[in-house]
């Protein structure tokens, strides 16, 4: 049996579990979702959305990249964002970074990476912003994981600079942004920031609507 056949064999598994518990479930999923969360975590096969969360599927949208940038030239991101805040209603936008994000090792370097470059330079920014603090640190685990930490606040921020946010907020009273960590060590979140609907941002970044 070659290595990716045993996928399939562990998805019939999966699937038989689920209906021997609830008989109804994969029926009452296929109607329609009505998730209360958009996950925007790192694309990091050690952080899965759902299983660190305890969630079942339906429970939460997900969009993953690398080092869980909200970046608003991405229309990928942007497109999620939107879909889930105009479409799915979503109460709840979660960033969730990780300690030991090789994205932000990788920002930290002088090396080139060719195009993910492009994609590190805005964990650079956050660097940037946040220099006076981040080069008084010298030992680099502990630099990295502030810069991660750091990078979920700066995210969260760019979250609340959408127009598609900031409607919602205006609109429904929702979505709550939420910065989380994730201790790839213990396995535990901790929460870094926290923005309830219709918070003041920079003025610079708000929107006026009819």
């Amino acid at each position: 049996m070659k290595e990716w056949q045993k996928l399939l064999i562990q998805n019939k598994s999966w699937a038989e579990e689920k209906v021997s518990n609830d008989a109804q479930f994969f029926e009452r999923l296929s109607r329609e979702q009505k998730p209360k969360y958009l996950w925007i975590g790192c694309s990091d096969s050690r952080v899965p959305a759902n299983e660190i969360t305890n969630t079942d599927p339906g429970d939460m949208f997900v969009h993953r990249n690398i080092a869980n940038l909200v970046v608003h030239t991405d229309m990928n991101i942007m497109s999620v964002v939107q879909y889930a805040v105009e479409y799915l209603s979503i109460e709840h936008i979660i960033v969730c970074g990780h300690y030991g994000c090789g994205g932000v090792r990788a920002a930290l370097t002088h090396e080139s990476y060719g195009l993910i470059n492009k994609w590190l330079r805005n964990i650079k920014d956050v660097y940037r912003i946040h220099r006076e603090e981040l080069d008084m640190i010298t030992d680099m685990d502990k630099k990295a994981d502030r810069l991660s930490e750091l990078n979920v606040y700066e995210q969260v921020l760019n979250l609340a600079q959408t127009s598609f946010v900031q409607r919602a907020w205006k609109e429904h009273k929702r979505p709550h942004l939420h910065g989380w960590i994730y201790n790839i060590k213990d396995g535990l979140l901790k929460e870094i920031y926290h923005q309830e609907p219709g918070s003041p941002i920079d003025p610079i970044y708000t929107y006026n609507f009819k």
